[in-house]
């Protein structure tokens, strides 16, 4: 898996952190940081997400403050669903259910252990379209064709 990260100052700490720790699993083949020291929480986010929709990039891991943020700034790429996570539940849903490709977390809510273990799980996790949630995926997809 191709995986894209970054975040802004307010956020580097916590996604050094998950960088380390994407680096070392076996199932990432290549991480790319966008960060850079003067970069915003919007530049970042359209960056990462663009990499994704365009098939650059499988996912990516944003952080900022509270990863909200990044959640709305990496959803208005068209194509890109991004979800803030802070729990196990939360960052199961938007994969299996929303397919969301990109997650946000926020450095002044997960502990960098913590942190690791969201990644973890959200590396294992596939949506399927042909699931319960597909059809509304499907929806939202249709509507932001149109818009």
């Amino acid at each position: 898996m191709r995986v894209v990260i970054g975040a802004p100052a307010n956020g580097a700490m916590l996604k050094d952190e998950v960088r380390a720790f994407l680096e070392e699993d076996e199932r990432v083949t290549e991480v790319v940081d966008l960060s850079t020291a003067d970069i915003t929480y919007p530049q970042v986010s359209f960056r990462a997400a663009r990499r994704v929709v365009d098939g650059a990039a499988d996912r990516a891991v944003l952080v900022c403050g509270t990863g909200v943020g990044t959640a709305i700034a990496a959803s208005k790429v068209r194509g890109a669903r991004a979800a803030t996570a802070h729990d196990l539940v939360t960052v199961r849903g938007a994969v299996e259910n929303y397919d969301a490709q990109i997650l946000c977390l926020g450095q002044n809510v997960v502990a960098p252990a913590y942190a690791r273990a969201l990644v973890d799980l959200w590396l294992d996790l596939r949506h399927d379209p042909s699931g319960f949630y597909g059809p509304k995926v499907r929806e939202i997809d249709e509507l932001e064709s149109r818009a």
